[in-house]
Parts: C-alpha cells; sequence; structure tokens
C-alpha cells in the first residue's frame, strides 16, 4: 500500500549508471510526486530508457551506483526482477506491445497470474475480474474479444490494463502514442486522467511535445546522462524544453530550401494493385510524379493506404493488376525489393527495427547489407572496402557509436534510423522512399534528418516522405499528396497548404473552393 504521509513516491539519488567505459547515467538525482504525470524527455541516449529500466528491474542493484527511493524506502530489486518491481507496483508498458494475438483480452491482463481453484483455472472469474479492471478505468474493451482482432488503440488500451492489473502505483509509458490515431491519442489521455485520479503515478515518455505540454503536471529534461532540469510544466514553453534537451536554441524547426526542377524522375499512372494474401484491393487507381529535387510529402490518415503505396512501389507488397511505374521515362515493372534495388529506388520503412535492421547485427554489417555487389567478388567480400565505404557514411550522418562493430540495438532510435537510411544512400538511389523517417526521434535528431533531406534533394534526389505529423508535412515538402482509402484525394503545393486543407481531403470533407486547393499534374 502507498504511504500517504509521503509527498514524493520516487526519488533518485545520485545514481549513475555504465556501459563498457560509456556513462548512460552521471549522478541523476530528482524525485516523483504521488498521483502526478510525470513527462521524461530527452535526446535519443539522453538515458531515458537505462533509468526505466533500473526502476523496472531490468538492470537490478548492485548494476549501478546511487540509491532509489520507492514509497519510503530503498528499492533494491533483485537479478532477473522484472517480477519483482511488478510485486512492488511498479509496471511498465513498452513501445513495443508484448501481447499475444492468439489470446483474448482476459488472458493476455491475467497471464501468468490465473485465478485457480483446486488446480484448475477459474474462466469465470478470470473474466469477472478483467470486466471489474476495465469498467473501473473506463476502458472500452470486450474480455472475450482475441487481441489480433483488436485495433492498435484498444491494443495499446489492453497493455495499460495488463500492466496496473497488480495494483500498480507507478506507471510507465515509454511512446505511448508513436502508432496511434489522432482519436486514439485522445482516448489515451482520458484514460491517463482516470487512472490519476484513482492514485495512480504515471511516468509519461515522449517525443512528441505537445503530449507533454497537454498531460503533465511535471517534466524533467535529461541530456548526455544528466538531469539538466525538473519542474513544473506550466513553467516551461516548447522553446524552453527544446534548449534543453539539445543544449542549443534551435530558432527553426526545419531548415530552408527548395530544390525541385521541372524534371519528371518518377512517373506513377493509374496505379492499381491488390494485397496478394486477401486479393483486396489497397491501391485504387493512384496517379502522380516526382521531380528530381522534390520532396514530395504524402500524408492521410492511418489506413489510408500510404504505406501500401510506396510497398507496392518498391516491390515488397501489393500486386499490380494495372496501371504503370516509369523511371526516368522508362517503364519498369517491380516485382521484388531486389529489382526495386536494381533499378535505383530506396525504401526506409515505416518499421525499422522489424523491416529495416539486423538488430544482431553490426553497424558496419547493417549499412553494407543491402550492398555487398559493390565489395564482393564471386568468392569473397573485400572486408577493407566494404569498412572505408560505411564508415564514409556513418560519419556523413553522424552515427553516434564508439566504432561500426556495435551491435545496431544498442543504439538508439535516432542513431539506428541513420544506419537503415546509410544503407540506402549507399545504393546511390535515384528515388528514395522514406515512411515516417522521425518516428520515436527526438527533437535533435530530427532536425539532423531534416538537414540531410534537403542536401540530398539540393543533389538532384527525388524522394517522397510519409509522414502522420501533418507540422512535418508542411514543413518539408514541395508538395503535397493527400491519401484517403486507397485513393489520391488531392494534390497541393505546400506553399499555402494548411493542417485543415489536408485534413479536409483526407476525412472527404467538402471544402468551400476545393479547386483552388488541388493542382493534379
Amino acid at each position: 500500500m502507498a504511504n500517504a504521509s509521503t509527498a514524493n513516491i520516487l526519488e533518485f539519488q545520485n545514481v549513475t549508471k555504465r556501459f563498457a567505459g560509456v556513462t548512460a547515467l552521471n549522478d541523476v538525482s530528482f524525485s516523483i510526486r504521488r498521483g502526478e504525470i510525470h513527462g521524461l524527455c530527452g535526446e535519443n541516449g539522453a538515458g531515458k530508457s537505462t533509468l526505466m529500466k533500473i526502476l523496472s528491474g531490468v538492470y537490478p542493484a548492485g548494476t549501478y551506483e546511487g540509491h532509489v527511493l520507492y514509497d519510503g524506502h530503498e528499492l533494491k530489486l533483485e537479478h532477473s526482477s522484472i517480477r519483482q518491481a511488478a510485486d512492488e507496483g511498479i509496471a511498465i508498458v513498452y513501445q513495443e506491445l508484448t501481447l499475444v494475438p492468439s489470446m483474448t483480452v482476459g488472458e493476455n491482463i491475467f497471464l501468468g497470474k490465473e485465478p485457480v481453484e483446486r488446480g484448475v483455472i477459474n474462466w469465470d472469474k478470470l473474466y469477472a475480474d478483467t470486466k471489474q479492471l476495465l469498467e473501473r478505468y473506463k476502458l472500452d474493451i470486450v474480455p472475450q474479444k482475441l487481441v489480433g482482432s483488436l485495433g492498435v488503440g484498444k491494443m495499446q488500451m489492453t497493455e495499460i490494463a495488463k500492466a496496473i492489473s497488480g495494483n500498480a502505483q507507478v506507471l510507465i509509458l515509454d511512446e505511448p502514442t508513436s502508432a496511434l490515431t489522432e482519436s486514439e491519442v485522445e482516448k489515451l489521455m482520458e484514460i491517463l486522467e482516470t487512472l490519476k485520479a484513482h492514485g495512480v503515478t504515471c511516468i509519461y515518455i515522449t517525443h512528441k511535445l505537445e503530449e507533454l505540454f497537454r498531460i503533465t503536471d511535471r517534466i524533467t529534461i535529461l541530456r548526455d546522462g544528466k538531469v539538466i532540469t525538473s519542474q513544473p510544466t506550466a513553467d516551461l514553453n516548447r522553446e524552453l524544453l527544446v534548449s534543453h534537451m539539445v543544449g542549443r536554441e534551435m530558432k527553426e524547426r526545419f531548415p530552408e530550401g527548395h530544390h525541385a526542377t521541372d524534371r519528371v524522375v518518377l512517373d506513377v499512372s493509374d496505379l492499381h494493385a491488390k494485397d496478394p494474401e486477401t486479393n483486396r484491393e489497397i491501391v485504387k487507381g493512384v496517379t502522380f510524379q516526382l521531380h528530381a529535387g522534390e520532396i514530395l510529402g504524402i500524408a492521410g490518415l492511418m489506413g489510408s493506404g500510404r504505406t501500401e503505396l510506396v510497398a507496392t512501389i518498391f516491390g515488397e507488397y501489393g500486386k499490380i493488376t494495372s496501371g504503370s511505374i516509369k523511371l526516368n521515362g522508362e517503364p519498369i515493372e517491380l516485382k521484388s525489393s531486389r529489382e526495386a534495388v536494381a533499378h535505383g529506388i530506396g525504401l526506409v520503412p515505416e518499421d525499422r527495427k522489424t523491416h529495416g535492421l539486423v538488430l544482431i547485427q553490426s553497424i558496419l554489417k547493417n549499412i553494407s547489407l543491402a550492398n555487398l555487389p559493390q565489395f564482393s567478388s564471386l568468392f569473397a567480400i573485400d572486408k577493407d572496402a566494404e569498412l572505408k565505404r560505411s564508415l564514409q557514411y556513418a560519419k556523413s550522418l553522424a552515427i553516434k557509436a564508439p566504432h561500426l562493430n556495435v551491435p545496431v540495438d544498442s543504439l538508439s532510435g535516432g542513431n539506428q534510423q541513420k544506419v537503415v537510411i546509410s544503407k540506402w544512400l549507399m545504393s546511390q538511389p535515384k528515388v528514395l522512399i522514406l515512411d515516417d523517417p522521425t518516428r520515436g526521434i527526438d527533437v535533435g535528431a530530427k532536425y539532423e534528418i531534416y538537414k540531410l533531406m534537403r542536401e540530398l534533394a539540393a543533389q538532384g534526389m527525388a524522394i517522397i516522405m510519409i509522414s502522420s505529423e501533418l507540422e512535418e508535412v508542411l514543413g518539408m515538402s514541395d508538395r503535397i499528396m493527400v491519401m484517403s482509402g486507397g485513393r489520391s484525394a488531392g494534390i497541393m503545393p505546400a506553399e499555402g497548404a494548411t493542417q485543415e486543407k489536408i485534413m479536409a481531403l483526407a476525412t472527404g470533407t467538402t471544402l468551400s473552393q476545393p479547386s483552388a486547393l488541388l493542382n493534379e499534374a
């Protein structure tokens, strides 16, 4: 039970954590008050995840210096003590959900702690307890539903319910809205307010600054493993928060410069494609042109067909049933990613960990993976050439790592994304497709990727950028194509475009002067 007389439920006192000579946390001290929503932010690699792994038992007592006080006593979690942390009332919801799709909501919530009577699971009690838990926190989910049949938003709710089912006093949420729609984000905010009303303390980790200002009571900012400040959210503003995070004032969010030419590099005409597994049409007559030096932004709601379109162009998803794709005026047929790469098309995927990287491999191997023909003869790989070329791109993108033999899964999200981009830049593509390139990346790393995109466009590369952030689409695009229901709802110049105009096209809302907004050329 919580100690009501203790104002702070958590206190970090001089916490230091080192890995092979690298100091991930350096004398970290701050407190979290009981019943508050506490924002934790900082650039990738600032130490947020390391600190939360100490708190949730991934790094047990003895592997770090300093003290963690929880509910008035020192928290000393033992080896492999994630379950012990949960027993103490500390739960964490990771960015990648950990549910079993083939099991029901109730089975997932009580997995490993099912109510048992006489050696048999009491299913009536399990589902009754699930229903009571969901109702208490106003989570609109059916306990008997298979998790695999739920949308991402309800999966997130189920993950939260699972975390708090053991009467959690502290709930850690790591990038909880990275895959949610706007309406699902709204629902999550309501859930957090309900949890707060029930006395649950939430630690909220996100790179979306607007969410920090909307939901948190206090914010702690980490930079290079140190606490820069910890203060009430009301005393901060966006500019101050960003300057604390990156250690410098950022006068602009998006670098200037537009380099689009009249030369058409990619010409997609009336493209139709079906999902090869379900035979459902996923791309429904999309037409657009992409010019040398242009950044074409693609916007649309989740399920609009944005990712399906670019994956089809890359030869890796849809089965093209009609229409054409021309590259530099020549018709091409793409039946695999290998053919797309051979033609000079690269794709930085939406899910870098699943589709962009081999996490157990080194930075070097990941960068060179799609480019081995550049270094290999019939019988061997030229190791020196592989290292030299990979190092060139690692340096140009400022990948932060002691050397290229470091495993990719040890890097921050921003640096992982730079590895994926390096891989495709080495292939020297004519067309580079970036699907949500800054998802889960801090504001400083975002700006570096924006600068790189501008530099590539200045060199004549044609770029397609999908983004779920409308500010990013408006700030980085030369033109914007809005997708809706597998179709192009319209193409407009970025100059003069607004979030309202984009959302009107994405949702099929009638505009007063639609002809003034669209440019289907």
